[in-house]
């Protein structure tokens, strides 16, 4: 977990949702195969498991593939989980973290993405910073919409199970 903090690169974003942290958390830790639906870059997500541990398998646009194991599922609160394969070259480390802080507008959610990897890669990847943020942007309103969405279908406020 203090991988988070110690990676050789650490990119953090933030952005501000309107929906609950609770409608937040269900839809990053729970809804795990409904995440190509609001996050554009993913074209598969599906629950795993590894060693007994809670994780997923993740696929993004370009061929990325990602096998995860979940480090904190706290409700509401935070949802990280590291990456044990990839078929990505010279990535010997990577963690995301998602954390959710409630305020009285909705939810303040920050995804920091913890990597280790040679230092042209890294170089590489803070150049591709910008692409992360429009990525991480646009799945927060993407996600945000959704959750608008379904709170008017089910008659529930966003932060309401």
């Amino acid at each position: 977990m203090d991988f988070a903090r110690t990676a050789r690169l650490r990119m953090t974003f933030t952005a501000l949702l309107a929906a609950g942290p609770e409608a937040v958390y269900q839809a990053l830790a729970e809804e795990v195969t409904a995440w190509p639906h609001w996050f554009r870059a993913v074209t598969l997500a599906r629950p795993a498991e590894t060693a007994g541990r809670r994780g997923r398998v993740i696929g993004l646009a370009g061929g990325a593939r990602f096998r995860e194991t979940i480090m904190a599922a706290e409700p509401a609160r935070r949802y990280t989980y590291r990456i044990d394969e990839t078929n990505v070259p010279a990535v010997r480390g990577m963690l995301e973290d998602w954390r959710l802080s409630p305020t009285g507008a909705g939810t303040v959610l920050h995804w920091t993405v913890a990597l280790d990897a040679p230092l042209p890669v890294r170089w590489l990847l803070r150049l591709a910073r910008p692409a992360f943020w429009r990525a991480f942007r646009a799945a927060a309103a993407s996600l945000d919409v959704r959750l608008a969405g379904l709170s008017r279908t089910t008659g529930r406020s966003p932060g309401s199970r």
